[in-house]
């Protein structure tokens, strides 16, 4: 398995005094996901927890929506020109009957995974391949506890405290209990490995829960959430213009800058408990 983090040698320079010093920094390595042995993407990402990230990331493509449509996962081994393994291709089996992939939509998924798409089109694709309505999710969520997110998510991150450099996204309940924690240098990889754990774990749709996730709220990862039967996403950052269209398409709840006693809620405010009705204008 690759290591999370690596340690490198740097020049440290504090009030005018410099010295060499060994640093840890967050591991950055590529993965390639195949699909019954057809490759399929490449993803830049934090090694560990890299059978959630591939099933999490089919979850995101609509391709598999419960854990009986997989049939398995595995490293594959030979990876390497002495027949060696590096830890960084993964082979997913689909169950008998589930669909491959589109072929025609392999060149497509390394720029998905990386930016998204753009426009009227992404709002349509999302809207027509989401397994489940997030809509009708009657998730109730008080503001007090979803200001206690952001420090929960943080005293969680492990690898983060050596680093610096990692993203997390975290799955909580609408009480405020961690469901579960992933860290990754690529946020939406991070909300992959969640998802694929909870694909993994049969939990999907994910009903009822939050996904707050440090940085911003791309378009990219309300579409995760949508596809995962999340009713809400947290960030502690701002927001694009395309992730709220999309939110309030689908009927998610989207909070950004979500820090201190302060947020703003973007869309689907009516699961907060206090009434926007009650608002000073």
């Amino acid at each position: 398995m690759g290591r999370v983090t690596a340690r490198r040698r740097v020049l440290r320079i504090r009030d005018g005094v410099s010295s060499y010093r060994p640093d840890t920094l967050a591991a950055e390595e590529p993965m390639e996901i195949r699909v019954g042995g057809r490759p399929l993407t490449v993803t830049m990402r934090t090694p560990g927890d890299d059978f959630d990230l591939a099933a999490g990331f089919l979850v995101s493509e609509g391709v598999v929506h419960a854990a009986g449509d997989v049939a398995g996962i595995r490293y594959c081994a030979g990876a390497t020109s002495d027949g060696g393994n590096t830890y960084n291709v993964v082979d997913v089996v689909l169950a008998e009957g589930v669909a491959a992939p589109d072929a025609s939509l392999e060149r497509n998924f390394y720029t998905t995974s990386s930016c998204g798409l753009c426009g009227k089109a992404s709002l349509d694709a999302v809207r027509t391949s989401a397994a489940w309505s997030v809509a009708e999710d009657p998730l109730s969520i008080a503001p007090e506890t979803l200001t206690g997110l952001p420090d929960q998510l943080r005293a969680a991150q492990r690898v983060f405290d050596s680093t610096g450099g990692l993203h997390a996204a975290g799955l909580f309940t609408s009480d405020g209990e961690l469901l579960c924690l992933r860290e990754d240098v690529g946020r939406h990889n991070a909300v992959d490995k969640v998802v694929g754990h909870a694909l993994r774990s049969g939990l999907l749709p994910l009903r009822g829960t939050v996904l707050m996730v440090s940085g911003r709220a791309s378009f990219e990862l309300v579409q995760k959430a949508v596809m995962a039967g999340i009713p809400m996403l947290a960030a502690v950052s701002a927001p694009s213009s395309l992730a709220v269209d999309l939110a309030a398409e689908s009927g998610l709840t989207l909070v950004g800058f979500l820090r201190g006693t302060s947020m703003n809620v973007y869309t689907g405010s009516e699961r907060l408990t206090t009434s926007p009705a009650t608002a000073t204008p």
